[in-house]
């Protein structure tokens, strides 16, 4: 019996298409997050609170913060995205500026090009998140991308500047400040040690900045 590309199931490491991965990945309700970076299928296995479920949390009340003070900004939790012909990755979080920023909503409802800022939590420095992917999403342009490695217990915000990815400094308190979304501020060592109140604290005094009331007049 011939089957239809759609009925056949997706597995981790298969080599298609973007618009054949879309078909099963559809096809497959029971499948909770699957990938496509550089033609090759990865799906997520099940995820722990510890090591993802826990973190995710933080960086989604995080952005969350942020959204509800910022006009024209869009987070995602756990959003496919159409970056080119042979990568459709589905990050844990992202933050895209919907009024003239670089990517748009399809018809159907997918994020179309680079995000501006996107996140990922990340096992280790081993992780397919700080190899791979990274190619990918600096060659298409996304502006910053922030990775947490959960069992090195460390955090990793790059910046895009002449094509490549530069470490972002904290400043001297230990704070991250976001050269793409003005008042976007993270405690560092607040957020890896699970003192949200101080993380949200830092980032209301972001969000109280002349920079970020720039940003929500323009």
């Amino acid at each position: 019996m011939k089957h239809s590309s759609s009925t056949i199931p997706l597995e981790s490491g298969d080599k298609v298409t973007r618009a054949e991965f879309e078909q099963r990945y559809e096809a497959m309700t029971q499948i909770k997050k699957a990938e496509l970076i550089e033609g090759v299928v990865y799906i997520a296995s099940p995820v722990r609170i510890t090591q993802h479920g826990d973190p995710h949390s933080r960086i989604m009340t995080w952005l969350g913060y942020y959204l509800a003070a910022t006009p024209r900004v869009q987070v995602g939790d756990n959003t496919t995205v159409r970056l080119d012909s042979d990568n459709e990755p589905q990050p844990d979080a992202l933050l895209r500026i919907t009024v003239n920023g670089q990517s748009n909503v399809s018809e159907d409802g997918y994020v179309e090009g680079a995000p501006e800022l996107i996140v990922e939590i990340a096992a280790s420095s081993a992780s397919l998140d700080l190899h791979e992917k990274l190619k990918v999403y600096r060659r298409n342009q996304v502006k910053e991308y922030l990775i947490w490695r959960v069992y090195d217990h460390d955090f990793d915000w790059f910046y895009l500047e002449q094509g490549k990815y530069i470490p972002l400094e904290s400043n001297s308190e230990g704070i991250f400040c976001s050269k793409t979304f003005p008042g976007l501020w993270l405690a560092k060592d607040a957020l890896l040690s699970g003192d949200l109140a101080r993380v949200l604290m830092v980032l209301q005094q972001g969000i109280a900045t002349i920079e970020h009331q720039n940003f929500v007049d323009c």
